[in-house]
């Protein structure tokens, strides 16, 4: 097996498998850092990545949403894109165990299983995207023609 392969990602695996051309960067981390951070030392415009938030609505069902690195994800909001009375963010312990991720490494492609979508509405006037590639360190940049190949997703405005 080449280096290149023992770097791959299942994200990126799942990427490669569907013939879906995508951007890889990686960055030195020894934990979760920001997405900020992030953003910084890979010199790219914060309002171009995107951290992956996963909910639990008041219905006991959870949802992923995908904001701007520098956003907030406003709740009201969330739970309006939904359809849930209200919703709060998972529990860091719970993450791992409904998702397959750590914090600081999820990633919308690839989880366990699918959970219903939302992206915020900026990244519809953005050519790509960058956002997690399954693990702290790994980042992938597409295109969101490609990204509705491997998941639906809907656009709505979900920040404070």
């Amino acid at each position: 097996m080449s280096d290149k392969n023992k770097m791959k990602t299942n994200v990126m695996r799942l990427l490669d498998q569907k013939k879906i051309p995508y951007e890889e960067y990686v960055y030195e981390s020894d934990g979760a850092i920001s997405g900020l951070e992030v953003a910084q030392s890979l010199g790219q415009d914060p309002e171009k990545v995107f951290k992956t938030l996963v909910t639990i609505g008041k219905s006991k069902k959870n949802y992923v949403f995908v904001i701007p690195v520098g956003e907030e994800l406003d709740l009201k909001k969330a739970a309006q894109a939904v359809g849930e009375k209200s919703i709060e963010m998972l529990k860091m312990k719970d993450l791992l165990p409904l998702t397959g991720y750590v914090h600081g490494g999820c990633s919308p492609i690839g989880m366990k299983k699918f959970f219903q979508t939302t992206i915020h509405v900026s990244a519809q006037n953005l050519d790509t995207i960058i956002f997690s590639g399954g693990k702290i360190g790994y980042q992938v940049e597409i295109s969101l023609d490609d990204l509705k190949k491997v998941i639906p997703f809907m656009f709505y405005d979900v920040v404070v």
